[in-house]
């Protein structure tokens, strides 16, 4: 299956109330370390897109980078046990979200309506970066803007 692409993400980005501009790196920004020193930002406002299955079920919750996402919070959210809570496989990010890890957008995904949270430490910043489609695009917006473009779920989802 082809993976999506950034031009995918600017179509989801158009359909938006707001504005945005796609940064593309000519060094690839594959982790959050990566895109907070080409994009000249702290590590904690690149919103990472964690995929997850859980029970079966797509799962993306949108992190900042410089946290580690709590697989047993994710588990207490939906009252199922750790083992139910599983990272998707690079083939499954394309397959249900449509973009490679590295990549994976907060909106824009191959399959429609899939539950996203979004962590709290991400709004210690007024601003912050998202994967655009590939690991070389990204882009910038408000907590604000995320909130209401995944219409994604406030959550305590990072490790204490």
């Amino acid at each position: 299956m082809q993976a999506l692409t950034s031009e995918d993400v600017r179509r989801a980005l158009n359909a938006t109330p707001f504005e945005f501009e796609i940064l593309h790196c000519d060094e690839p920004t594959p982790t959050s370390a990566d895109a907070a020193r080409v994009i000249g930002c702290e590590v904690g406002q690149i919103a990472k897109s964690i995929c997850f299955l859980v029970n079966g079920e797509p799962v993306l919750v949108v992190a900042s980078g410089d946290q580690q996402v709590d697989d047993r919070k994710i588990a207490a959210i939906y009252q199922v046990g750790r083992k139910k809570v599983k990272l998707a496989k690079p083939e499954e990010c394309i397959a249900i979200y449509g973009y490679a890890p590295g990549g994976v957008p907060p909106i824009g995904h191959r399959t429609p309506h899939i539950r996203i949270y979004l962590d709290v430490m991400l709004k210690r910043y007024p601003v912050v970066y998202a994967a655009a489609g590939s690991a070389h695009d990204n882009f910038g917006l408000t907590i604000s803007q995320l909130e209401h473009i995944t219409n994604g779920t406030w959550a305590e989802v990072a490790r204490d």
